[in-house]
């Protein structure tokens, strides 16, 4: 009788376990499920408010990199902050941290970063200015976009940053071979490996570029043999790679660009439109790829739709924030905006 009750009271504490666990797991699957159904399946993008000189439409921010624990924000024509040839921006994670944590409610003001680059400007016909960043330890690795009209050309330059200043070694600049003649379209993202620098063309839909592939050099800036890319519609506008060797890119549309715009886009296909990608034409996404040296290949990882305005936004920088997710970066359209994107 008693190994009875025993059994009884044992079921019983089981069956209020299930209950319980039951109660919270499908909580938040339901709380979850609301959220997605408010948002379409969308991420918001919770913008950083910013002061100082980067804060100004002029800055053109057109690539993030992480250097340490420094955020580098790199506007497109550095001349344009200080003396001489200009200067990039930096913010610490620290402060990043605190303002979307709620610890800080103040605009943040980045700090500068003196660029050295004597006469690189000058030795470039038709500079259009700086369009890509990446770091391996101290030293730094920009893309530079020149041209006019479709006879556009792209370069590669490096040098080194140490206490607050950036010293290119403008004695050599190397010149990425592009895959297709497009008016004011060259490598405008870069990831550094752990040992090797890729840059990544623009433009690399079905209809317009055949044959995509990341242009691959070492850390002396000698070419190494570029490795396929899959084609992806839109535009290409930054880069970041993982631990893991997983990439994530922005890809962005602006119904301006009719000459861009695909019969088709396959990642919409397969994985759908979120609720304001459905009701506005531009796209502003964040699609993972995979990365080995044998290729880059997408991944089963459905894009990172952001939540659309009225207005688009011309996403130009893109770097992880630990397992947190995303910053990303406009140029002057519609203005400086520094955003954070939670992963899904």
């Amino acid at each position: 009788m008693k190994s009875k009750k025993i059994l009884f009271i044992f079921i019983a504490a089981l069956l209020i376990l299930a209950a319980v666990f039951g109660y919270f797991y499908f909580g938040q699957q339901s709380a979850k499920s609301a959220a997605e159904t408010a948002t379409g399946g969308e991420q918001p993008v919770e913008l950083i408010q910013l002061a100082g000189a980067v804060a100004d439409a002029s800055a053109e921010v057109s690539g993030l990199a992480w250097h340490g624990d420094l955020l580098i924000l790199l506007p497109q024509y550095p001349e344009r902050f200080g003396e001489g040839d200009g200067a990039l921006f930096a913010l610490p994670k620290a402060d990043i941290l605190n303002y979307l944590d709620g610890k800080s409610t103040a605009p943040l003001t980045p700090t500068i970063i003196k660029l050295n680059a004597a006469g690189l400007k000058e030795s470039i016909p038709n500079f259009q200015g700086y369009e890509a960043i990446g770091f391996h330890g101290d030293q730094i690795f920009m893309t530079i976009e020149a041209g006019e009209g479709a006879d556009m050309h792209g370069y590669l330059v490096s040098g080194t940053i140490a206490e607050n200043e950036i010293q290119l070694d403008t004695s050599k600049v190397v010149e990425i071979p592009l895959p297709i003649a497009s008016e004011n379209h060259t490598d405008e993202a870069l990831i550094v490996t752990d040992d090797k620098v890729l840059t990544f063309y623009e433009l690399n839909g079905a209809d317009l570029n055949p044959q995509p592939a990341a242009q691959a050099f070492n850390f002396e800036l000698v070419p190494e043999a570029s490795i396929s890319l899959p084609q992806l519609e839109y535009r290409l506008t930054d880069a970041a790679i993982t631990p893991d060797g997983k990439i994530w890119v922005t890809n962005y549309f602006f119904p301006g660009d009719k000459d861009m715009l695909p019969k088709v886009d396959p990642l919409a296909q397969t994985f759908g439109e979120g609720s304001t990608h459905s009701q506005y034409d531009h796209v502003e996404r964040l699609v993972e790829l995979s990365y080995s040296d044998s290729g880059i290949t997408l991944t089963d990882t459905a894009p990172i739709q952001m939540m659309l305005e009225e207005d688009a936004r011309n996403w130009e920088g893109l770097v992880m924030l630990d397992q947190r997710g995303f910053l990303v970066a406009t140029d002057k359209y519609p203005g400086t905006l520094l955003g954070f994107i939670a992963m899904p």
